[in-house]
């Protein structure tokens, strides 16, 4: 296996210095702990935190996992959970709401992961922005409380606010399982609450007939790109099971159930196949059941409860940076170069089962419903549709207990950040508005087509800087196009004639007293809520982020952050800006909640114009602005 995974016993010395930061963090501030090792958050919310009726916020786009327990459970920006914390109240537009009706039920090789394969197909990347997306209708029975909050999970891949599922029998079999028969009882009591009310009307409605929906395989570089299987063919190099999108006791049951048919003919994997548990609790309990063994034995390799290589924490070593392959996932996201820093990597996403499938396969040309394999002997053989506990019969085993209670009183605790560590840096306050509009902001980069926040602070190995933000800041815009010439990280440094990195450009505007601005295309900042991708241009010196649309995170982490997102009222503006203007911002004297903006562009060749902008600010996101961000606002309501 080309494959490699840190032990949690090497990340632990590894990233000693971190790890023990967050712990005496949570110690000296009254906040649980969840220590290395413990799985992957939206998993153990789904195991101790989410119930029917709650609202949850957390910082990750992938937050609405609990919609599978019916909570209404919305990721957002760091800052936005620090307002809660602090008892500021939390602020939304209210959404649309997007019905999806479901019939018929799931069977065979069809899943819970190609419900939400297929709505992603029909919304794109951007259809569920602004809106939350209510699962209903008498195809929400076939589904499991996994199922639904795999399907919920995924909603962040169109931009949904969040997605939800009304309460049922699944979801009170679940909470029995988990230890929370009392919550159960409770939501029976008042289960006419926690589903759709009679009459109930949608600002959308998609209707799928779970009967007629078949397997689905998307990408690649975009979850919305759906195609069923069988269209699909392709040579698979990896494929890989497990994220917080697929990583339950269920889905580890499927998986093997396809694994056990082909070592029972003598086949083994074609392709390299690595298995990440969801959970310490998932993790112990499919080891007890066997589950792990099989998935060993035909040629998986278990990695660490965590993440892993959906965000990138892949050493992979089977292929070159730049050469072109093929991988395919239970994951959720196939951007650009997200799981292994190759931008060559054709990367595709779907459910656990049939990634294990094509991995015995050792090809995307094969679909289980129709083809067959050919055992050592020369047997041709199908393999059975796969089957899997829905939960362990035998109750979950807990595993190691990873949590670490706060203490009574921790305000004697110290929490220390040495100035010389690389890994962690205290952050210092941004500077306020002047008090006058911006003038003669540089263009830093035009950006062309998709840039999500993997494109404007990239996961992977920057991980490891998270806690250290002008370290990290060297990621800034690596990923993202430049649309006046294609390239990736090649900018023009019009104070010098020099091109060089977006950071490093950034870097010598801002040592020069030049602040600038990213012009940008549609839906800009869609996929993770990653607090950085707005952190980092504040911190490099940017003021304003001009596009023709923002994903709803992204758009309000920049606001957090002092940053002004703008959008161009006509859309064809993005046209006329070149990489050689320098922009005004004018109107900020009178800024107001509504009331466009308006941008002064003077071309290189000294001729101007002017573009009308429009803002979703309301009065209290303009005190951030003017303060230099919220943080900054916070502390000046304290005195």
């Amino acid at each position: 296996m080309a494959t490699y995974c840190l032990t949690v016993a090497r990340l632990q010395e590894v990233n000693h210095e971190v790890y023990n930061f967050l712990a005496s963090a949570g110690a000296k501030y009254g906040v649980g702990f969840w220590k290395p090792g413990s799985g992957i958050i939206h998993q153990i919310i789904l195991e101790n935190y989410a119930y029917p009726g709650v609202m949850l916020i957390g910082t990750d786009s992938h937050t609405p996992n609990g919609g599978g327990l019916g909570a209404i459970c919305i990721g957002v920006g760091g800052a936005d959970a620090v307002d809660v914390m602090a008892g500021i109240p939390w602020e939304l537009k209210c959404p649309k709401v997007i019905g999806v009706k479901l019939t018929g039920s799931l069977s065979g090789w069809t899943s819970p992961k190609d419900v939400i394969l297929k709505v992603a197909g029909i919304l794109t990347v951007k259809g569920g922005t602004g809106a939350i997306v209510e699962y209903h209708g008498p195809g929400v029975d076939s589904i499991s409380c996994t199922g639904m909050a795999t399907i919920c999970n995924m909603g962040a891949e169109i931009g949904a606010t969040t997605s939800v599922f009304p309460y049922n029998h699944r979801m009170r079999t679940y909470l029995e399982k988990t230890g929370r028969g009392q919550i159960s009882a409770l939501a029976d009591q008042y289960s006419d609450l926690l589903v759709p009310d009679k009459g109930c009307e949608y600002d959308q409605v998609i209707e799928l007939n779970l009967d007629e929906l078949k397997p689905h395989i998307n990408g690649p570089f975009t979850p919305d790109l759906a195609h069923p299987v069988a269209d699909v063919g392709l040579y698979s190099h990896s494929c890989l099971i497990g994220s917080c999108t697929n990583s339950s006791y269920e889905d580890m049951g499927r998986a093997a159930s396809v694994a056990k048919q082909a070592l029972d003919k003598g086949l083994k994997c074609k392709a390299e196949f690595t298995v990440t548990p969801g959970s310490e609790q998932i993790r112990a309990t499919i080891e007890r059941d066997g589950y792990s063994k099989v998935l060993g034995d035909v040629g998986g390799v278990v990695l660490a409860n965590a993440c892993g290589p959906c965000i990138g924490q892949w050493d992979r070593r089977d292929v070159k940076k730049g050469e072109k392959n093929t991988i395919v996932t239970s994951f959720n996201r196939n951007f650009t170069a997200r799981n292994d820093a190759n931008p060559a990597t054709h990367a595709f996403v779907t459910s656990p089962e049939i990634v294990t499938a094509l991995a015995i396969a050792g090809t995307l040309n094969f679909n289980p419903e129709t083809d067959y394999l050919t055992a050592p002997n020369g047997e041709k053989f199908k393999l059975d549709p796969p089957n899997g506990d829905e939960l362990p019969a035998r109750d979950f085993d807990p595993g190691q207990d990873t949590y670490q209670h706060p203490p009574a009183d921790g305000t004697s605790l110290k929490v220390d950040v040495s100035p010389q560590s690389n890994r962690l840096q205290l952050l210092e306050p941004f500077d306020k508005w002047s008090g006058k509009d911006l003038e003669d902001l540089r263009v830093l980069i035009k950006v062309k087509g998709k840039c999500t926040t993997d494109h404007i602070s990239a996961a992977g190995p920057w991980l490891k800087f998270r806690g250290h933000l002008d370290n990290i800041s060297n990621n800034m815009l690596i990923g993202a196009v430049n649309s006046e010439n294609d390239a990736v990280n090649k900018i023009k440094n019009y104070l010098t004639g020099e091109y060089g990195g977006v950071p490093d450009v950034a870097r010598h505007y801002k040592a020069n007293g030049v602040s600038w601005v990213v012009v940008g295309d549609d839906n800009y900042g869609e996929g993770s809520s990653r607090e950085h991708a707005a952190l980092e241009p504040r911190h490099l010196g940017g003021r304003a982020i001009i596009v023709k649309s923002f994903a709803r995170i992204h758009e309000t982490n920049l606001k957090k952050q002092g940053l002004l997102p703008l959008t161009f009222t006509n859309p064809s503006d993005y046209d006329k800006i070149r990489p050689d203007d320098k922009i005004s911002i004018k109107g900020l004297e009178t800024f107001a909640p509504g009331k466009p903006l308006s941008a002064v562009v003077k071309h290189g060749d000294g001729s101007t114009e002017t573009m009308e902008l429009n803002h979703s600010f309301n009065e209290t996101q303009i005190e951030w602005f003017q303060a230099g961000s919220a943080l900054n606002r916070m502390k000046q309501l304290q005195h």
